[in-house]
């Protein structure tokens, strides 16, 4: 679910209003409170998202019910004053109250708070600092905040001021279908604000300039993406350089059409192979499947530093994988050697919503993990992240996730088994499931499991041996 979903449920008749906010799950921009919250529990939400990307928190809906504000008109001054007596520094939020009917079908309204993401660390008055992460406002330990703060020092270099620029030099058709998407019937300014896309003096920002002016690389020359593809395995230097003739191309424009112009480069220059699909015909593939490496480059443009100036997003490809290398390291609170327990952070919280607006790309974290699984899906190995003193680089290997010895001791097919049990996650599948996904026998693909449990690649989950319940999984799903 993303932000434009909320605006538009908050732009419906007031009849629906409420019933579709409902219907909404939360996640890292939407939060619901109940109109019985004592405003100083409203400085966990409003600091968790001030402290991440900003959002919105809406009160006056609670367990499938539409309370509204109307029988508690004295608590709507204590929400008001919330960022100010609960939050240190305050919170910078704007309220407004959307008409709904409640659900005792009487005319009512919600108080509707928009945070904005902020330039430093707030917290509440007893001290603790939260994150927006998902759907939880995740209260950080000591060292966490610390990283915090740092990060967000050099943070937020997308909410500063795109100097000499205003809303009149953006492209129209590309601020158009934004507001299209966002399903947003006000002015454009009123849509800037609202995604923080313009200063408390109503400048345009870095973010907004980066996103909808026509060649963003007039104040930006760095903010491109160059797509490289190379003959041999290894880069070479000299003489010895690998890249090959006419394929080497410079992307330029602002990052949603960036972006489409990528992946259309990348699929015509990507090695492709003939593989057996599922439906038993053979068909050129690319050696790395598309939304691994799509999501990448998409994670690149979001959430690389566009404050470093003299670098750029290189996305390098090789007959055996694709390297997408980013400026700017991670951030603080993640550790690039555990890629999937990263917690959401984003360098760029406007682009990264902006985006999220767009549906282009996931979540920090979200879109790792998306990584990882097509990877596994297919059979090859774990993307891997190396950390330089300036830059991010992400390796997209065309190998297969079994070593050669042990491929070479298994049955023919163990991979399509690992496939399946990597799709069916946490969950697991039985064996007859495994027999049905796979299209064989269940003997057959008993004695696939068996040798991947004594290869330690897969796990059995059952109370006794004859447990019809049983299931396999892989073991860090266990």
């Amino acid at each position: 679910m993303t932000a434009n979903q909320v605006d538009a449920a908050l732009a419906a008749p007031r009849a629906e209003v409420g019933r579709r906010l409902l219907d909404l799950p939360e996640d890292q921009w939407f939060e619901r409170k109940s109109v019985k919250l004592q405003a100083r529990d409203l400085a966990r939400p409003l600091t968790a998202l001030a402290n991440a990307e900003g959002g919105v928190v809406v009160i006056g809906l609670c367990d499938g019910v539409v309370e509204g504000m109307r029988d508690r008109p004295a608590r709507l001054n204590d929400f008001r004053q919330a960022p100010i007596d609960f939050t240190q520094p305050p919170v910078r939020a704007r309220f407004e109250q959307v008409a709904c009917i409640n659900d005792a079908g009487i005319l009512d309204t919600l108080l509707v708070i928009r945070v904005e993401p902020s330039e430093v660390v707030h917290e509440t008055r007893a001290g603790e600092v939260f994150l927006r992460v998902g759907d939880e406002s995740r209260k950080l330990g000591f060292a966490q905040r610390q990283e915090l703060e740092f990060d967000k020092g050099q943070s937020q270099y997308d909410g500063r001021p795109a100097t000499g620029t205003s809303l009149a030099d953006l492209d129209q058709e590309l601020v158009d279908n934004y507001r299209t998407r966002v399903g947003a019937s006000g002015t454009v300014r009123n849509l800037f604000k609202a995604r923080s896309l313009l200063t408390p003096r109503d400048d345009l920002t870095n973010a907004g300039y980066l996103l909808f002016a026509p060649r963003p690389q007039e104040l930006f020359p760095e903010a491109y993406i160059r797509v490289i593809r190379f003959l041999t395995p290894e880069r070479g230097t000299g003489a010895r350089l690998g890249v090959e003739d006419g394929a080497d191309v410079r992307i330029e424009g602002p990052i949603p059409r960036a972006l489409q112009r990528a992946d259309a480069v990348i699929s015509e220059l990507i090695p492709k192979r003939r593989s057996l699909t599922e439906g038993g015909t053979f068909e050129a593939r690319p050696i790395v499947p598309r939304d691994a490496w799509l999501e990448g480059v998409v994670n690149a443009a979001i959430h690389r530093s566009y404050s470093l100036s003299g670098d750029h997003i290189r996305v390098e490809i090789y007959p055996d994988r694709v390297e997408i290398e980013s400026p700017g390291r991670f951030p603080g609170l993640a550790n690039p050697s555990e890629p999937l327990a990263i917690s959401r952070f984003a360098r760029n919280p406007r682009i990264a919503r902006v985006c999220a607006d767009l549906r282009i790309g996931q979540e920090l974290g979200e879109g790792i993990r998306r990584i990882f699984d097509e990877m596994r899906l297919v059979g090859l190995q774990d993307p891997v992240y190396r950390q330089t003193s300036g830059s991010v680089r992400l390796t997209l290997a065309a190998l297969p996730r079994l070593a050669a010895g042990q491929a070479a001791r298994l049955p023919v097919g163990s991979q399509l088994v690992l496939d399946a049990l990597r799709a069916a996650g946490r969950s697991g599948l039985g064996s007859g499931e495994v027999a049905q996904a796979i299209g064989a026998s269940r003997p057959t693909a008993n004695a696939r499991l068996k040798a991947l449990r004594d290869e330690g690649l897969v796990a059995w989950r059952g109370k006794s041996p004859r447990d019809p319940r049983a299931t396999w999984t892989l073991p860090e799903y266990q």
